[in-house]
């Protein structure tokens, strides 16, 4: 059992509305969000496992908190492009989180999906971070390949943000899923807004075990799955890109999925 408590918090830290109850928590806020608005989950027993939901125009998000406190500032202005239209804006917003039931633990799933993930995130996993994001903006954050959305045939906005890598040759995006996942395949969907897009005919995964697995990919905008021997590990990176003969200088990745069980 746990107490789980959820706040809306203004740029000043003052608490604008909260609500704490055991095992399962639902609060409703009555206004309109301000920047600096800041949602937080609370938790009084952290490396649990969570179903959670700050935003009700995105869905629930299976997590493993690996802290006690995560705080997500409600996005405004640039920050807001990788997010639907709808999401964060109104004067009415449901935020819920409720412990994971054994089955939902139990059970094969996409483990490097977090709908909520984002660059300060440092307790609710998985958790994605890279050395480039293209220009730095939003709409081409690490973020963006692990948060459920595989539309890929344009770029920029959502739904058609995506992880950017501004050219660099030696890019990277690592994927942490905060405690250790027993996996046995990856699936990628690359961006393919082509031909403004080249794409990847290689790349190379490695695993916190020190393993390491190198795929050929295809021209495709379908999802590419990568079987795997299953291993036992705690983050998984995406690197060793090489991209195709074509002419565009721009390869990019709209979804990486992880699937295994936990550990």
């Amino acid at each position: 059992m746990s107490n789980l408590t959820l706040q809306i918090r203004n740029q000043s830290g003052q608490v604008l509305e909260t609500k704490t109850d055991l095992d399962q928590v639902t609060l409703v806020y009555g206004h309109e969000y301000k920047p600096g608005d800041t949602l937080v989950l609370q938790t009084d027993r952290a490396n649990a496992c969570l179903i959670i939901q700050l935003e009700d125009t995105i869905n629930p998000a299976f997590v493993y908190m690996a802290g006690e406190e995560f705080r997500m500032e409600v996005p405004f202005g640039e920050k807001r492009i990788s997010y639907s239209p709808k999401s964060f804006t109104g004067s009415k917003h449901v935020l819920s989180a409720r412990l994971a039931t054994p089955e939902e633990i139990d059970a094969y799933k996409n483990v490097a999906k977090n709908e909520f993930d984002h660059h300060g995130n440092d307790c609710c996993f998985p958790h994605a971070t890279a050395n480039v994001e293209t220009r730095g903006e939003a709409g081409f954050a690490a973020r963006n390949a692990i948060n459920g959305n595989c539309a890929n045939d344009s770029h920029g906005e959502w739904p058609y943000e995506s992880w950017g890598i501004n050219q660099r040759e030696d890019a990277a995006i690592t994927i942490s899923f905060g405690r250790k996942v027993a996996i046995d395949k990856v699936v990628l969907t690359l961006r393919a807004d082509f031909p403004h897009d080249n794409y990847w005919r290689r790349a190379t995964l490695t695993f916190s075990d020190g393993s390491a697995h190198t795929a050929d990919l295809i021209k495709t905008y379908k999802p590419q799955t990568i079987e795997l021997a299953r291993r036992t590990v705690e983050w998984v990176t995406l690197s060793e890109l090489i991209k195709s003969d074509e002419p565009s200088p721009f390869p990019a990745l709209s979804q990486i999925e992880v699937f295994g069980r936990e550990a």
